[in-house]
């Protein structure tokens, strides 16, 4: 499987790896450790050191609870660091995750190659035509509600066919406004109760046979944590890498992680277990 993706080709055959890159004060995970462009720029070069193929820079949290920030302040996050690292690693390929128009569109100006929308263009479907017209790669997330409140006791009909049936619909509509590349995320941990998490997780092969690619997301997750006895975040890394090798062997295509080293790791093995054919 090959994505194209702004004028590059990012080869699927085999699952690859998208590095997390806060460059906030308060993401839940690494909030603060990469607030600088500098620091920022060293982070990148360890990640790809790593293993990682895809880096995904954000400039506002998104973790439950956390509020929106500015503009311009997100703009001032993201901007010089996309700016230096898409020019430093020409062979790597970089992703926006944002909700706002503007943003996105300072990225792939920049020359980032993806937009990561947790919103699944709920909040902006003008990210469909702004994708197809860099030829960048559009991740379509589920979500329910924003940051704020998405965890003040979410409810679904089936969260299998609720997810589903949004991720489908959004990606026939990125279709239709000329997108050609789109990858779905059920959306882990974003406005789903722990059974409905470990639902979807069970389901990843039911979202693989839509033909997309999937992205999936679990890592150092508060359902890790709940399911290891309230576990805290720095010691979540064996359950990440459980819950992320599970979604390999269901057809998961890109793994969203904080840890690479690890990840990578945990691809290698996949890999040697189940070669490509």
């Amino acid at each position: 499987m090959l994505l194209k993706a702004a004028g590059k080709t990012l080869d699927l055959t085999t699952p690859v790896i998208m590095g997390v890159l806060n460059v906030t004060p308060d993401s839940f995970s690494d909030g603060g450790r990469f607030n600088s462009a500098a620091v920022a720029m060293q982070r990148i070069g360890q990640m790809i050191s790593e293993g990682a193929a895809i880096i995904d820079v954000g400039g506002e949290s998104t973790r439950p609870g956390s509020g929106p920030v500015s503009l311009q302040d997100e703009l001032a996050r993201i901007k010089p660091v996309l700016e230096q690292a898409v020019k430093a690693f020409p062979d790597t390929f970089f992703s926006i995750d944002t909700t706002k128009y503007e943003v996105a569109s300072v990225a792939l100006e920049a020359g980032a190659h993806f937009i990561n929308d947790i919103s699944g263009l709920k909040k902006e479907p003008r990210f469909a035509e702004l994708a197809a017209r860099y030829g960048a790669a559009l991740v379509i997330m589920h979500s329910s509600g924003d940051p704020k409140t998405m965890q003040m006791n979410p409810e679904y009909g089936n969260v299998i066919d609720d997810v589903y049936t949004f991720l489908t619909a959004q990606a026939e509509f990125a279709r239709s406004e000329g997108v050609g590349s789109i990858i779905i995320d059920p959306g882990i941990g974003f406005g789903k109760k722990l059974e409905h998490n470990l639902a979807l997780l069970s389901s990843i092969s039911t979202f693989a046979n839509t033909g997309y690619p999937v992205l999936v997301g679990a890592s150092n997750k508060s359902m890790i944590g709940n399911l290891l006895d309230n576990r805290p975040v720095e010691k979540r890394l064996a359950g990440t890498l459980a819950v992320h090798y599970d979604a390999l062997t269901k057809g998961a295509k890109i793994i969203r992680v904080h840890d690479v080293r690890e990840a990578f790791d945990s691809i290698l093995i996949y890999n040697a277990i189940n070669p490509p054919p």
